[in-house]
C-alpha cells in the first residue's frame, strides 16, 4: 500500500511524459498559468456530455468517473467510461486539438484503463481519445508496452514528489506551447548551465 504523499495523479503522467519539469512545477511547486490552448482544454472538459456522446453508438457511458489503482499507487478521474454488453469498460479521453498520435495522450488513457482493471476485475484491452478540433477518434490499444511505460512513468513521477526536485528544463519546440514558458524560465536556465558546463570544462583543462 502506498502512503498519501506516494500516491501519483493520473493526470501528473500526461505531464510528465510530455514534459518532466512541467510535471514538476504542476504537482510539486503548485505552479499552473493558463493560456488559450489549456483554456480551451478546460471548456472541452466542462462539457464533455456537450462534446459527443459515445465512441460507439448504443454503449453505457459514465463521465467523471473516480478511478483508482491500489497495486500502481493512481488515482484520477476519466472524462467518461463507455460500457460494452458485456461490461467491458472502455475509457475515453476528450482533447481540444486535431488527430493525432501523441505518446502522453496514450499513457494517460492507458493508466485509467490498468485502474479500470483493478478496480472492475475486468480486461480493458483498449479505449479511445476523441480529439474535438477535428472531430475524429483514435482508438488505442493499451499494448503491455505501452503499459510498462506508464508503470515506469509513475515510478518517476513518484519518486520527483517524495524528493522535490524538479528535473532540468528541455528548451526545445515543446516550450513554445507551453503555458509555464514564463514561470520555468527554459532558455536562461538552459543557458546558466550551459554556462557553468563550458566553466567546468575549462577548469579541467
Amino acid at each position: 500500500m502506498f502512503t498519501e504523499e506516494e500516491i501519483v495523479p493520473v493526470s501528473a503522467i500526461e505531464h510528465y511524459s510530455y514534459c518532466p519539469r512541467q510535471c514538476g512545477l504542476i504537482h510539486v511547486e503548485g505552479v499552473f498559468t493558463d493560456n488559450v490552448l489549456t483554456l480551451r482544454g478546460d471548456r472541452i472538459h466542462e462539457n464533455v456530455h456537450e462534446a459527443h456522446c459515445s465512441y460507439r453508438a448504443g454503449r453505457r457511458c459514465e463521465y467523471g468517473m473516480t478511478l483508482w489503482s491500489d497495486d500502481l499507487g493512481l488515482s484520477g478521474k476519466a472524462d467518461a467510461v463507455e460500457f460494452d454488453d458485456d461490461g467491458t469498460p472502455w475509457p475515453v479521453e476528450y482533447k481540444h486539438g486535431a488527430r493525432a498520435a501523441r505518446r502522453h495522450d496514450d499513457l494517460q488513457l492507458c493508466a485509467q484503463g490498468m485502474c479500470l482493471e483493478e478496480m472492475l476485475n475486468r480486461d480493458v484491452p483498449a479505449g479511445a481519445i476523441f480529439y474535438h478540433k477535428s472531430r475524429r477518434w483514435r482508438e488505442v490499444e493499451l499494448s503491455e508496452p505501452l503499459r510498462e511505460e506508464v508503470r515506469s512513468v509513475v515510478r518517476s513521477i513518484r519518486e520527483m514528489l517524495l524528493t522535490g526536485v524538479l528535473p532540468p528544463p528541455v528548451a526545445d519546440a515543446r516550450c513554445r506551447q507551453c503555458s509555464l514558458q514564463d514561470d520555468c524560465e527554459p532558455a536562461l536556465l538552459k543557458a546558466a548551465a550551459d554556462a557553468q558546463s563550458a566553466q567546468d570544462g575549462f577548469g579541467d583543462v
